[in-house]
């Protein structure tokens, strides 16, 4: 039995990959030895944190996980985030241990951050969907965090060493979705380094047969995320006696539930996952309308799981995780298509079938036993699809 060093950096937020890293983490037991090192962002000497900053190394990180390869003597080494605790210092200690490592990129954070010049960034572009800005702004330097020109410097230095790290041969990369490895490839990775790898999402074995007549969004509430413009295509649709629950937080979650709460339409805020779980297994559907380059789509794939159909635009690899001519996906920002397929809703026959099918897909593309094999594959070498 293989032994895995999986290293991860929590997020201050919990969000969709820590969940997907801590689903991954207990499907692996099942098939490798795990062993695993979790850092959280939590700052206890100012000082040293501002050097590892500017260093992109963090020498107590360093100490952890040397410590942990000496003890545990790991076959490979499989990373996921590296902001902020792990640092970048991480891939020059384990060239020096010369163990095979992998490193899963769950986001397009990296293609933002590469650049110093907002010109580069947004290349001519009014929208970068890797990051959801805006060029509002004639900025000169990349203002990746809008708040923020000293932290948008700092993850700009992190951002330009991490691209030059997924360009070094000796790096394994393992991403979610085809359309993201051919993202990669045009930028010049080596294709040969990049493997799919989805995220396992594990059956909750949830699927209520009594429907409440609601549908639910769950995520971040951000102008990125095309919560409004799904807030107003529901209006717009004007279904009688369903309502739209919309959970969890983020900069827009005040303005919007200001100007849009009604009995109809109601703002859940920040639950837990549990929590989340339930309510989609008593929702007729679900629903995202983002407007970025995603990873994995949580939502939609726990979803599925339980039957429940989705509502999705085209777009950053969100159909690979569903059978060919759904009938509930939309054109990338058409939101008055979203208008039309939202009156699919008083077809409870059709959605019931689309869950079904979608249950059917879901369960077959993350088969737990092909998954396992599947990372057998890569971590062997032998692995030359997803």
């Amino acid at each position: 039995m293989k032994k895995v060093l999986i290293i991860h950096n929590k997020y201050q937020n919990i969000g969709g990959e820590d969940i997907a890293v801590s689903n991954e983490i207990n499907f692996l037991k099942k098939s490798f030895q795990i062993d695993t090192i979790i850092f959280e962002n939590t700052i206890s000497n100012k000082f040293k944190q501002i050097l590892s900053f500017i260093l992109n190394n963090n020498k107590s990180s360093n100490k952890v996980i040397v410590n942990k390869i000496n003890e545990f003597k790991p076959d490979i080494v499989y990373i996921h985030n590296t902001w902020f605790k792990v640092s970048l210092g991480i891939f020059s200690i384990l060239e020096k241990f010369d163990i095979p490592v992998y490193l899963k990129v769950h986001n397009f954070r990296y293609f933002c951050t590469r650049q110093l010049l907002s010109s580069k960034h947004f290349d001519d572009k009014e929208f970068c969907a890797g990051c959801g800005n805006y060029l509002k702004h004639k900025y000169l330097i990349n203002r990746y965090y809008k708040d923020s020109f000293l932290k948008s410097l700092l993850v700009l230095r992190y951002g330009v060493k991490y691209y030059k790290i997924l360009k070094n041969n000796k790096i394994n990369t393992l991403v979610l979705t085809e359309f993201h490895k051919k993202f990669m490839e045009t930028l010049g990775i080596n294709q040969n380094k990049i493997k799919v790898f989805p995220n396992f999402t594990p059956n909750n074995s949830i699927s209520s047969i009594l429907k409440k007549n609601q549908i639910i969004y769950a995520g971040r509430i951000s102008e990125e995320k095309g919560i409004e413009e799904v807030i107003l295509a529901f209006k717009k649709a004007n279904i009688q006696e369903i309502n739209l629950l919309i959970v969890g937080d983020g900069p827009d979650k005040h303005t919007l539930k200001t100007k849009y709460e009604s009995k109809n339409i109601i703002f859940l805020g920040q639950l837990d996952n549990k929590e989340v779980i339930n309510l989609i297994s008593e929702s007729l559907a679900v629903v995202t309308g983002t407007k970025l380059y995603e990873g994995q789509p949580t939502l939609l794939c726990e979803a599925s799981m339980m039957s429940v159909p989705s509502f999705f635009p085209k777009s950053g690899g969100i159909e690979e995780f569903f059978p060919q001519n759904t009938m509930l996906s939309f054109q990338n920002k058409n939101y008055e298509e979203l208008t039309d397929k939202f009156s699919l809703l008083e077809d409870l026959t059709l959605l019931k079938d689309e869950g079904i099918r979608n249950k059917k897909f879901i369960n077959d593309y993350l088969n737990e036993e092909k998954l396992s094999n599947n990372f057998s594959n890569i971590i062997s070498g032998t692995n030359h699809g997803t």
